[in-house]
């Protein structure tokens, strides 16, 4: 491993390839996760509510296959194909097969390559920035969350907290030793990030009678805070923000969606979360001489 590492310091080209294939090859199972983990979720709901509420769910335990990240294998949804090893190489597989199921010649969605080079492109300009150090190796991880919670929070308006909790407690931890932030910032990023949005969703809800977001918005924003400490929440909040209007008014414009349809705010806050995680500090300067 020392080898490894002494090789990377040597040859950043290599350190930077590698990430890349590594980003791709994650990036195709953070498409299991994104389309799997919520079908996981509604089943186990479905589960303690017939317990909850004393039914009989008997027949669907019995009918239920085994269904998880690993197991069933990956299958076509128009044929029930089964995706074979050739099938499924990142990007590559997706270009042979010229977008199409090889047996019965369905379009296969093109946001399967796409988030497979999301994950390599994002990961890498993450190893470029950090350099071969355990904030690249957890950086990283950070990223593929990221990219699974802002897609499932597209599709569904839900943000796991099978992702979520887990990485904030591990931005705590990670902090005990310094590695993005100090304790006491990452203690009240976490504890300030979840006030804050919780304090909105209430003002909110007593001003209007609506809910304006979701409860997995404030863990979200506490896991960013846990991970980069209370000082670049303002910046996380208002990059979120623009990025959310200039992407909402556009989806309307272009018609895909109503103005009354819900917009999931989570993959704003996981953008803007993830560029003050490299910039951050930078954007906070400029403005700051800016201003002053």
């Amino acid at each position: 491993m020392t080898n490894l590492i002494e090789l990377f310091q040597l040859n950043s080209s290599l350190f930077l390839g590698t990430i890349f294939i590594l980003g791709l090859l994650i990036g195709s199972f953070l498409n299991v996760v994104i389309l799997r983990l919520p079908v996981m979720m509604q089943t186990d709901w479905k589960q303690q509510c017939c317990e909850l509420l004393e039914l009989d769910n008997s027949e669907d335990k019995q009918n239920n296959t085994v269904f998880n990240l690993i197991t069933p294998r990956s299958r076509c949804p128009f044929c029930n194909h089964q995706i074979s090893a050739f099938e499924n190489i990142p990007v590559i597989s997706y270009l042979f097969l010229k977008g199409k199921c090889i047996e019965c010649k369905n379009k296969i969605s093109i946001r399967y390559p796409l988030v497979e080079l999301t994950s390599a492109v994002s990961v890498t300009i993450v190893a470029f920035y950090f350099g071969v150090s355990l904030q690249t190796l957890f950086a990283v991880c950070l990223t593929w969350a990221l990219i699974s919670l802002s897609m499932i929070d597209f599709d569904h308006q839900l943000l796991p907290d099978d992702i979520t909790l887990p990485f904030l407690w591990l931005g705590i931890f990670l902090n005990l030793f310094n590695i993005f932030t100090d304790i006491q910032s990452s203690v009240l990023g976490a504890i300030l990030g979840y006030g804050s949005l919780w304090l909105v969703y209430i003002i909110f809800k007593l001003v209007t009678g609506k809910e304006g977001m979701g409860h997995g918005d404030f863990k979200l924003l506490a896991l960013l805070g846990a991970w980069f400490g209370w000082q670049l929440l303002p910046l996380i909040i208002i990059l979120s923000s623009i990025v959310g209007a200039a992407i909402g008014i556009s989806l309307i414009i272009f018609k895909s969606k109503d103005r009354s349809s819900a917009i999931p705010f989570g993959p704003y806050l996981a953008i803007a979360g993830w560029v003050s995680m490299l910039w951050g500090p930078y954007i906070m300067s400029a403005y700051l001489n800016a201003v002053i």
